[in-house]
Order: C-alpha cells, then sequence, then structure tokens
C-alpha cells in the first residue's frame, strides 16, 4: 500500500464522497460535521452532506484526505478553534482550559477495509505537516485511552487512539471524560 495525500477541496470532494457514502454517510450521516459551528444541525444526512460541501467550496474546511492508488481510504480533519468548535465532553473541557490552542484536531476516518493499513498516521502526519505551513502554533488533539482499558466491542475511535498522537509528539494535559484526553503538541 502506498499512500499519499491531498486537501479536502471542491477538486477532491467527488472523493471523499464516494468514501463517505461507501460507509453509510460515515456513523450514519455524519458527513464529518460533528465538529464544525453547526455540527448536526442539518437534521439527515442529506443535510450534513450539503453543509460539509458548502465548507469545502467556502474554503472553511481543513481536512487532508489519504489515497491508496487513485481511492480515498481516510482522512484527518484539522482547523482552528473557530472552524471546529465543537468537541465532546464540552463542560468537562472547559472546566480547565487555560490557554485555547491555536489549531485543532477534529476526526480521523479510515475505510473498514483499510484499517490497520497506517491510513491514520498518514493523515495525521499530513494534517500536521500542513498546520506547520500554515505557522504552526499549539495542537489539540481529544483521543481516546485504550491502553489499560477494557475492550471495546464495535467501538471505533473516531477521534483516535492516543498512542497515535504519542507517536508525534503530543502529551496529555487532562482528561476529560474516563477514557478521552486532551493532548497537545506545539509545532
Amino acid at each position: 500500500m502506498t499512500l499519499t495525500t491531498r486537501l479536502l477541496t471542491p477538486e477532491t470532494w467527488d472523493d471523499f464522497a464516494v468514501l463517505v457514502e461507501a460507509n453509510n454517510g460515515v456513523w450514519g450521516g455524519c458527513w464529518c460535521m460533528g465538529f464544525h459551528p453547526e455540527a448536526f444541525s442539518a437534521g439527515s444526512p442529506e443535510g450534513n452532506r450539503e453543509a460539509k460541501q458548502r465548507h469545502v467550496v467556502n474554503g472553511t474546511v481543513h481536512q487532508v484526505l489519504v489515497y491508496d492508488g487513485d481511492r480515498c481510504v481516510g482522512w484527518c480533519q484539522f482547523g482552528p478553534p473557530a472552524e471546529l468548535p465543537n468537541i465532546k465532553n464540552r463542560a468537562a473541557y472547559d472546566k480547565g482550559v487555560e490557554d485555547p490552542p491555536d489549531w485543532r484536531i477534529g476526526c480521523i476516518f479510515t475505510n473498514a477495509k483499510d484499517r490497520g493499513r497506517g491510513v491514520a498516521a498518514a493523515a495525521v502526519a499530513a494534517a500536521l505537516d500542513e498546520i506547520k505551513r500554515a505557522g504552526g502554533g499549539v495542537v489539540e488533539a481529544y483521543p481516546e485511552q485504550t491502553e489499560e482499558r477494557p475492550p471495546q466491542r464495535g467501538a471505533y475511535l473516531h477521534t483516535g487512539p492516543e498512542e497515535l498522537y504519542a507517536r508525534f509528539g503530543f502529551v496529555r494535559v487532562r482528561k476529560t471524560a474516563k477514557w478521552r484526553w486532551v493532548m497537545r503538541a506545539t509545532l
């Protein structure tokens, strides 16, 4: 498997859409909208699709797509907090916030048939490269702890596992839920 990356743009929209549609809209129709300001307010998978496409057309989305050849197999969503204000466990997050980050990594997705092949790592690496190109700063991620945790049957870690971010120099800052951490790195 030779992985390459490209940004989600109007030119790569169809590749993204094919992957999302092949995976039931991702989590039943999310279309990677959960972190955006309007979240799921569109009210339907079709509404989420339209909202995501508007973000792409308007340039209000930062997302790296991962390809195996010509086939899009995953992505990593990132952006400044104003672009991605919605995070899980928000009340717990707000209690411990000191300095807001410059960037957030939101959602990571890998096509089910391509998991375990380095797609998520390639996506995060490319997102961090894009953040560096944009000037860098403090980057936050909100992964789930998988070590010392009971197996999660059927679970998908949509924000990624903690050990993935540790590979890129992220460190734990604080917990926001039993198995979820705020992790930070400075680029």
